[in-house]
Formats: structure tokens, C-alpha cells, sequence
């Protein structure tokens, strides 16, 4: 049994924004004594009831056989096939090649992807598949319903000071920072979310991720 603070994570491989802050996490966990553990959640099942809102290239990928169903599905199958453990080690892979590499989200990339992961090349079947689709949804509602159906990815989840979870959409940075300005944002993260009454803060907003820095 580990003694580190669990950290559960929910995230969708294909959004920038969650690879921005899970690498942020990760550099939290050299400087608190936290353990992440890594959730597969689902923009496609997310927004699945309201794609005619959605600008219709968005909407285009999160239809049935779209782009963004592929990666999921075979981050879900990993880890039912695999174990917990495999995941975030999958999910670094696919972000690596997605985002820091802009290779897109194709099967190329998946299966280079799974490589890179040390996984067996036969779970690119599953891209297609919806043999894990049930257990998909279930882990996309175990993170969503925590927070709230008006947020995205990702999502995560701390013990609060009660012990209850606390959990929170985000937080959205760019670039992901580093060492002692990680763990300032990581205290100050926790601080506002234990308090009863903190419902949001925003900031102005004037550029896409950063991954200069990763």
C-alpha cells in the first residue's frame, strides 16, 4: 500500500488542453508526495447528445467512426486487457505523438503509439471496436459525474480534508509549469477547491497550448 496522496485523473487522449495538464501533474508528483492514477474518459460520449451545437468539423470527429472515438477505445481495452498500470504510460505516448509531435490522430500514430508503450500491436484492433465501449462510458461517468456535465477534460480528484473527494475541471495552463511553480499551482489548485462555496475562476485567454517546453 502506498502512503502518496491518490490523484485520480480522467482524460480524453485527443485534447490538448488535458495533455497541458497532465504533464503539469506529473511534475507535481516530483515535488508532493502525490500518486496519479489514470482514468480514461470520452469527449465523443460527452457531446454525443448535442453535436448539432457543435461546429460540424468538431461534431464530424465526435460522431460514430469518427477520429476521436479511436484512441479511447483502445486506452480502454489496454487497460481491461492490461491492467491500470499500462494507462498512463499509453496515454504519454499517444500525447507525445499527437501533440508534441503533431503527427494527428490517426491510426499511424496509435500504432506507434502502442510501440512506444511497450503494449501488444493487436489492441490497434480495437479502434474500431466497441467491445469496451460500456466499460469506456462507465469510467467517463465515474470522472464526469463528479463534476458536472458542463465541463470537459480533464478531470480530477483528491481527498478533500473530510476525506470526501474533492474534485475539480482542470485547471487549464499553458505551458504546463515545472518544479517549485508546479507545487504552487498544485496548493493553490487544492485550496480552492476545498472550499464549499468555490463554484469557478477564469482568466483572459490569448493563445492555444504551448508544448515548447515538454
Amino acid at each position: 500500500m502506498s502512503d502518496k496522496t491518490p490523484v485520480d485523473f480522467w482524460f480524453d487522449p485527443v485534447c490538448p488542453w488535458a495533455w497541458m495538464t497532465s504533464r503539469w501533474v506529473l511534475e507535481v508528483e516530483k515535488v508532493r508526495d502525490i500518486e496519479v492514477r489514470w482514468h480514461v474518459m470520452s469527449l465523443a460520449v460527452l457531446n454525443e447528445n448535442r453535436l448539432d451545437e457543435l461546429p460540424e468539423e468538431y461534431a464530424e470527429n465526435m460522431r460514430p467512426g469518427g477520429r476521436t472515438w479511436g484512441p479511447v477505445r483502445v486506452a480502454i481495452a489496454a487497460q481491461q486487457l492490461h491492467g491500470e498500470e499500462v494507462v498512463g504510460r499509453l496515454y504519454t505516448a499517444l500525447g507525445t505523438r499527437f501533440h508534441n509531435e503533431g503527427l494527428g490522430v490517426n491510426r499511424d500514430s496509435i500504432a506507434a503509439a502502442l510501440a512506444d508503450a511497450d503494449l501488444p500491436a493487436d489492441l490497434i484492433g480495437f479502434i474500431d471496436k466497441d467491445t469496451y465501449d460500456t466499460e469506456l462510458r462507465a469510467s467517463h461517468k465515474e470522472g464526469i459525474e463528479k463534476v458536472g456535465q458542463d465541463v470537459g477534460t480533464p478531470v480530477i480528484a483528491v481527498p478533500g480534508p473530510d476525506g470526501e473527494q474533492i474534485a475539480f475541471f482542470g485547471p487549464v495552463v499553458t505551458p504546463a509549469p515545472k518544479g517549485e511553480e508546479a507545487a504552487r499551482l498544485w496548493d493553490g489548485t487544492l485550496a480552492v477547491a476545498s472550499v464549499p462555496g468555490f463554484y469557478e475562476i477564469k482568466r483572459t485567454r490569448t493563445k492555444g497550448p504551448d508544448f515548447s517546453n515538454l
